[in-house]
């Protein structure tokens, strides 16, 4: 393809050729240019014609936008002062003139043609291609005829009379007005989908999948694919009834002659088999051999079918001037088949006498007047009627109303008395005209249904029409109008002309084996039966044309990964592979033998297509698609639908087992692309409608919390990625995984630092690692990446944001900061506290387990062990929920699980056993139970000097990490809060403490901030002379044992009472603070006594550890609630190191805080 741009000369000394040089090594670095690859033009003297090689090759998702390879030729194209504005956004926006320069050369190649098109170039050396032709077909050529011709076919001519015979012409006016309607109402949904933009070739296989997605795409275009198929074997079918029956019945393999019943019909189906193969494989190889071939003989094939049916309306004429002599022969009211006499008589009358005739002789054992004969015979006269009595006889008001026979009832005249005795058995059945099969009218909407399809021959053309969406919806619509009145004409006309026995003998034998229809046709009955024999053979090729180039097409989309063999074929495109394929499936057509048997089978195809072209336009009128405006008018969504419950209606009245069957297959089809299939986007339909689905039930969330026993843990998985922004720790996913087991909400968020405009590349690649990995664990859920100037903020956006309405997370997992004693990585678990302060705010769960490298792989199994949990307090039931949860998953299935509490000195622990026993049984969860005591004990010199040895560490790292505008920063703010206090009371009335403070017995741990106080050696600078508090534990006044509050002071609010951050010596000077940049501040830190209050919590710790240790050293898990942080900040080091005691020892913990709701219920 090549593009023209005009230059306008600046310079009158440059040549045209020079410029085109420049032009060619600006855009493709060629050499100046020879005679042969430029070509240029002098318009005027004014203006350069430049023109420009492209690669011809149109982009599928988008013809125009970033359709070219060099970033040059953008360039150029937006070089010009007048578009600077815009000279930024070159290479995502195109200018105006550039895209209507691309869309005008845009060309939709035909379905094939542009293998073609690629294997003639191969073949030539030059690099520059051949032009293609613009498609030229009109709405009469292109849409209109191959519609015609598809659409009337092998039914009508074979099975049109015994239908209108078998269900009357009330009966199967109303099949052929439903089934006519349908396919209707479907070209309306079609003209919808052709004219709502671009259609290019594939037709309805492309318009399905495009407007309902890969999935629904690949199993509808399957099914078609599958329906086509049968029908190419439907013809076949056709073609050798056709043959064996009425053109050559001597050239059976298996003779009929002298069978009966079961054997005859044996030998029939036989026939068909064999000599179905042999066609099936003559019309495979010409369509191998050249689809030119099939193509050149389409018109032959469309003048033989528009032939026949002129040829029986000729004849319908002539009925009413001169009805032809078709006689008919009747024994009482039983129909006789013509074929072994030639006198409908029993005897006649001679020169010498009265002669038997050879009827006589079949029912009788002697030729004689005298001899032996059949009751029914002898009892019964035989009558001569005429088979088409004319358009004019009346005959229609006896055809009105539908006969439906068993298998092997006798063919009778209505309305026609006759002597018979019914216990006498049947004898001579083979004399007789019987039904071949058991007819109903669901049997006969199946047969006829295949009559009505080949609605989609105009849109498989699309790609040939000068004009797709003007042409399809009036080619097509115009196909079905002019079928539908030729159908309903032909049952009036049928039920008016032809004898009701006549019309219920499905092969003629009873008007000399003569094809029925043709007994009606002028001048002679040869004219339908070569015409519908030749018409039926290019139908059949034209489905083994057809079938393999859609099998080829949803090949090379590439959604059903199990058929991509399908995609290659010859060197010029040909599908070799789809043919082979589609002629071993037709062979299984051909094997049932019986076009009655086949015809419901392609049925229930047709109509699950085209019930999902019109659920298709439903859909997108409803969903109000932002891309849906089609230009044809005549449409609505009420159309569609009653389209759509047509077709469904029609599939189940056709044979309910074969519609469960095809959707069975459709819905396999359908899961297995889903699974295995590739991942395409195309806009789809269903993607709509599951954004509106979305949209409702993310409504319906919001109405309230979800009640306690639809609790669930909605996971935001926090992990952290290095400098390649690989995930650090993947055993979270997989431990998500096993919480989870694929249910609920699930949101993996990783935090970066930086800018979003600096780090944006750096973000999506986190954001791929984070997919990648979650495939990998098979973690069903989203990610989210978060991009702030610090870690911090960036979590802290995670938990605030993630989520969508009522669809939020409500836990929090995240890993215990490795390494978190290092100098080096005190942010890290500042951060990690300040995140546990923020999941109690927001009141979410929080699950922390430590050591998780340890925790074991999707593809581990225990096969035996414990879960343990120990509940000291009660958080809403996260501790009994989650192991009952995990035991879900293969990996803890065979872990058992035991339950730990802790008793205090007062506590009956064996009642509190009975209790628990009884509330885990309310629970149904099945646990082991234990309550450990724990008594009071001395704190032991160990848990004093561990203390101790905390606190030196914490304050000493607090120097080394102190920069100087931090330490500023502290200092001020201190001093500030000092000032306030003094202030707010008398400097005076301040208590000074000289010893280390205990707690009252009633005060709330877990409320009321602690102050402590302790003395310096030697006075320092004033700047230095404060210091901060680390405990959170004791009262907001700084009184001790020795000093109690007054009944006044106790009643003041903690607002009124005075909170302590600085602390004096006797002498009145301030006291200086250990650690300050002095070597007696650092003699200090290691002079200072602890904190009692942190005393107490290392005592609790190393108890807690120690009886943790002594029951659960082997335990496969171990879930122990988290103690909360200090609102105090200054004293997470502390906290910190509180955890790391508890936990010390054991291999793998899972830390558990409540988000303060009950998770768990014993109500049902």
């Amino acid at each position: 393809m090549s593009q023209r741009f005009i230059v306008s000369k600046s310079d009158g000394d440059r040549r045209p050729s020079d410029i085109q040089g420049e032009v060619n090594q600006l855009f493709e670095g060629d050499d100046p240019p020879t005679s042969s690859d430029a070509e240029v033009k002098d318009a005027a003297g004014t203006e350069v014609v430049v023109v420009l090689k492209g690669d011809s090759n149109p982009k599928e998702n988008s013809p125009f936008i970033n359709s070219s390879d060099a970033a040059e030729e953008k360039t150029q194209q937006y070089d010009g002062k007048n578009m600077a504005l815009f000279e930024e956004e070159m290479d995502t926006s195109p200018m105006v003139a550039s895209l209507l320069s691309s869309l005008a050369n845009y060309s939709n190649l035909p379905q094939g043609s542009k293998e073609h098109e690629e294997a003639e170039n191969n073949e030539a050396e030059s690099s520059r291609k051949k032009p293609v032709k613009a498609p030229a077909l009109g709405t009469l050529m292109g849409v209109y005829l191959p519609c015609i011709q598809n659409i009337f076919g092998v039914i009508l001519f074979l099975r049109m009379t015994w239908l209108v015979g078998i269900g009357g012409v009330i009966g199967t006016f109303f099949i052929v007005f439903m089934c006519c309607t349908t396919t209707l109402l479907t070209a309306i949904s079609m003209s919808a989908i052709a004219t709502n933009g671009v259609v290019p070739a594939g037709g309805s296989y492309y318009m399905i999948s495009r407007s309902l997605g890969p999935e629904f795409g690949g199993a509808v275009g399957i099914c078609f694919y599958l329906g086509t198929t049968f029908a190419g074997a439907m013809y076949i079918l056709g073609a050798i009834e056709l043959l064996l029956i009425y053109i050559a019945p001597k050239a059976a393999i298996f003779p009929l002659e002298g069978l009966e019943g079961a054997e005859a019909e044996a030998a029939l189906l036989n026939n068909m088999r064999v000599y179905g193969t042999i066609l099936l494989t003559s019309m495979a190889t010409v369509v191998f051999v050249g689809v030119k071939y099939v193509n050149k003989l389409a018109l032959v094939f469309l003048a033989c079918v528009i032939l026949s049916i002129l040829a029986v309306y000729a004849g319908v004429i002539k009925t009413a001037i001169d009805a032809p002599d078709f006689p008919v022969c009747l024994l009482g009211n039983r129909t006789l088949v013509w074929k072994s006499f030639d006198v409908c008589a029993k005897t006649v009358e001679t020169a010498n006498g009265t002669v038997t005739t050879q009827l006589w002789r079949i029912f009788c054992d002697s030729p004689f007047l005298n001899a032996t004969c059949d009751k029914y015979f002898t009892a019964n006269n035989v009558t001569q009627i005429q088979g088409i009595p004319g358009v004019t006889s009346g005959i229609l008001t006896d055809n009105l109303f539908g006969t439906y026979y068993e298998k092997g009832d006798l063919i009778a005249k209505k309305f026609t008395q006759a002597a018979e005795d019914q216990d006498d058995p049947l004898t001579n059945s083979n004399r007789y005209v019987l039904a071949d099969i058991t007819s109903f009218f669901t049997l006969l909407v199946g047969i006829y249904f295949p009559s009505v399809t080949g609605i989609m021959a105009g849109s498989n053309r699309s790609g040939d029409l000068r004009d797709a969406q003007k042409s399809i919806p009036i080619g097509t619509i115009a196909a079905i109008c002019t079928t539908s009145f030729v159908y309903m004409s032909s049952v009036v006309l049928f039920g008016a002309c032809i004898e009701g026995v006549v019309l219920r003998d499905k092969f003629g034998e009873g008007v000399h084996g003569n094809l029925v229809i043709g007994t009606l046709a002028w001048p002679s009955p040869w004219v339908i039966v070569i015409g519908s024999f030749f018409s039926t053979c290019g139908a059949g090729l034209q489905s083994l044309t057809g079938a393999p180039r859609l099998m080829q097409a949803i090949a090379k989309d590439g959604i059903v990964p199990a058929l991509r063999i399908f995609g290659h074929g010859k060197a010029n495109g040909e599908p070799t592979w789809s043919l082979l394929l589609t002629a071993c499936i037709c062979e299984i057509g051909i094997l049932i033998a019986s076009l009655d048997a086949v015809a419901p089978i392609l049925s229930m195809f047709f109509l699950m297509c085209y019930m999902f072209v019109n659920l298709a336009c439903a859909l997108q009128t409803l969903l109000r698609t932002p891309n849906w405006r089609p230009r044809f008018k005549f449409y609505h969504w009420a159309l569609s639908f009653l389209g759509m419950s047509l077709c469904l209606t029609l599939m189940f009245l056709c044979s309910w087992y074969y519609a469960i069957v095809a959707m069975v297959i459709a819905g396999s089809i359908y899961k297995y692309i889903e699974f295995a299939g590739a991942e395409k986007e195309w806009g789809d339909g269903i993607r709509g409608l599951s954004l509106s689905a979305a949209r409702y039930a993310l409504m319906r969330l919001e109405e309230g919390p979800p009640h306690t026993k639809n609790w669930r843990p909605q996971l935001l998985t926090l992990v952290s990625t290095d400098s390649e922004q690989n995930v650090e720790q993947p055993r979270l996913l997989s431990l998500t995984n096993q919480l989870k087991a694929g249910k609920g909400l699930t949101i993996v968020g990783t935090a970066l630092e930086g800018t979003y405009l600096e780090n944006s590349e750096q973000s999506q690649r986190a954001e791929k690692a984070l997919r990648k990995l979650m495939e990998t664990e098979k973690v069903k859920g989203f990610c989210q990446v978060t991009v702030s100037s610090n870690l911090r903020d960036a979590t802290s956006h995670l938990l605030q944001a993630s989520g969508l309405g009522g669809l939020k997370h409500n836990a929090v997992l995240v890993s215990w900061p490795r390494n978190w004693r290092q100098g080096d990585e005190h942010q890290t678990w500042r951060n990690f506290v300040e995140l546990v302060r923020e999941t109690t705010a927001a009141h979410l769960a929080l699950l922390v387990p430590k050591n998780i490298s340890a925790f074991p792989s999707n593809g581990e199994r225990f096969t035996e062990g414990h879960i343990d949990v120990w509940w000291i307090v009660h958080d809403g039931g996260m501790l009994m929920l989650l192991p009952f949860l995990l035991r879900q998953h293969k990996v803890w299935r065979k872990c058992k699980m035991r339950i730990f509490t802790v008793a205090q000195l007062d506590d009956n622990s064996i009642q509190m056993k009975k209790d628990l026993t009884t509330f885990l049984y309310h629970l149904r969860i099945d646990a082991m139970v234990e309550v450990v005591e724990m008594h009071d004990s001395d704190i032991s010199a160990y848990t004093y000097e561990k203390t101790l040895v905390m606190e030196q560490r914490s304050q000493m790292l607090k120097q080394i990490n102190l920069s100087k505008n931090e330490r500023e920063r502290e200092i001020q703010s201190i001093t500030d809060s000092s000032r306030g206090s003094i202030r707010r009371k008398n400097p005076a009335a301040v208590t000074t403490q000289l010893s280390v403070t205990e707690d009252p017995p009633a005060a709330s741990k877990e409320e009321k901030p602690e102050e402590e106080s302790k003395s310096a050696s030697s006075p320092v600078s004033p700047p230095a002379q404060v210091q901060l508090i680390h405990d959170n534990t004791t009262p907001t006044s700084p009184a001790t044992p020795a000093t109690p509050l007054t009944p006044a002071e106790e009643a003041k609010s903690p607002g009124e009472q005075i909170q302590m951050t600085w602390t004096e010596k006797c002498d009145g000077e301030p006291a200086k603070p250990p650690g300050a940049a002095t070597p007696e501040g650092i003699k200090d830190i290691f002079n200072m006594k602890p904190n009692q209050s942190n005393v107490r919590r290392m005592h609790t710790a190393l108890r807690l550890n120690e009886v943790i240790i002594k029951k659960s050293s082997e335990a496969k898990l171990v879930l122990l609630n988290m103690p909360g942080p200090p609102k105090n900040r200054t004293g997470d080091e502390n906290y910190m190191e509180f955890l790391e005691v508890l936990t010390d020892g054991l291999n793998r913990v899972l830390l558990v805080r409540g988000g303060g709701r009950e998770v768990i219920t014993i109500y049902s």
